[in-house]
């Protein structure tokens, strides 16, 4: 391991030591000997400070990790000074109960799960970023023609009570099918869905996102639209973190959530449309017909990505009014959103990338 800082102050105490006691007697024999302490003293203090600070990052495995993969791939992170650990989750209930058992230290998706930490399991979480508006589609078997054709059917879900699942169940209440009409089948994420329905035609719909939707279109499924078009602004993914920890790590979260975007911005110039393409690719295992389809929603801009991960704030009200109205608890969407939020973390983060 080098160290840089320290390069200079030791030659210095080398040459003093090698020189000083033949020109300068006891006077600065001593002196020499106090700068040859403070090189020691200064060595293994700049080791540290050259040392990565360690992050658990949880997300999952889907295009919308494609900032995270991409930051690690191209030094990003390392830039600012990070050794991500990057975790993949199957469901966002181990997510959920691994953040809480400070198994990871930031997690990336739908923020209503961090609502559902802090109103049914009773943690102290808070959301410090934005991210995007889900990319979710209805996806059904390519029998069923319309939502009334689900009636009696089953609907695969991440976990049945936050999020997607929330957006399924409002979009057939839309349509006159309340609970008890339909069956939910918790599979876990995404990819999970998509097999799912995949492999058995009973499984007769569910909410997909990239870069399953591509897949799916493909292999003959069909979209009966984007849930964004269907409920309105919604703010669906983000970063959260436990409260105390972030608390305990303001200038970690702040350096992270500047790396994040600047992750995010190289992911969204097209001049590295190729190289992001190439990581999709190898990421989730798509082909590079797939991954470039993919690319393209995920810069589509109703659609893909929000810029600098800006957090929506009436995407969030209508989150928090969708949520109470289906779990029926009013009293949630009066809820100020400061209960669940600090953007200060995300404001300073900005000021170190420039707006």
């Amino acid at each position: 391991m080098s160290y840089p800082f320290c390069a200079a102050p030791l030659r210095l105490t080398r040459f003093l030591w090698r020189t000083g006691p033949h020109f300068a007697g006891k006077r600065h024999g001593a002196v020499v000997r106090s700068a040859f302490a403070l090189g020691l003293m200064l060595l293994p203090a700049a080791g540290r400070a050259a040392e990565p600070t360690p992050l658990r990052v949880n997300a999952f495995p889907n295009a919308k990790a494609l900032p995270l993969h991409a930051g690690i791939a191209k030094g990003i992170f390392g830039q600012r000074g990070f050794a991500i650990e990057l975790h993949l989750t199957e469901n966002s209930r181990s997510q959920r109960e691994g953040l809480a058992a400070a198994k990871f230290d930031v997690v990336h998706s739908a923020v209503d799960n961090a609502v559902a930490m802090i109103e049914v399991g009773k943690h102290d979480v808070v959301i410090v970023s934005g991210g995007d508006s889900g990319m979710n589609e209805f996806f059904v078997q390519p029998d069923i023609k319309s939502f009334s054709d689900l009636r009696g059917r089953t609907i695969v879900v991440d976990a049945p009570d936050t999020a997607y699942a929330l957006q399924a169940k409002k979009i057939l209440l839309q349509h006159g099918l309340k609970d008890g009409d339909y069956t939910i089948k918790p599979v876990g994420a995404g990819v999970f869905r998509f097999k799912a329905m995949m492999a058995d035609k009973s499984n007769a719909g569910g909410i997909l996102n990239l870069p399953f939707t591509v897949q799916a279109e493909q292999a003959g499924l069909r979209s009966l639209g984007r849930t964004i078009d269907m409920l309105g602004p919604y703010q669906a993914a983000g970063a959260f973190a436990m409260r105390s920890w972030t608390e305990r790590n303001k200038d970690t979260v702040e350096r992270y959530l500047a790396a994040y975007v600047e992750a995010l911005r190289f992911v969204r110039q097209p001049a590295n449309r190729a190289e992001n393409v190439a990581i999709l690719v190898d990421k989730l295992k798509l082909s590079g017909k797939e991954a470039e389809r993919t690319y393209e929603l995920l810069m589509d801009p109703g659609f893909g990505f929000t810029p600098d991960a800006v957090f929506d704030r009436e995407g969030f009200r209508n989150m928090l009014a969708l949520r109470a109205e289906i779990e029926r608890k009013p009293g949630t969407a009066a809820a100020p959103p400061e209960r669940y939020v600090d953007l200060n973390y995300y404001e300073r983060a900005m000021q170190r990338v420039g707006r």
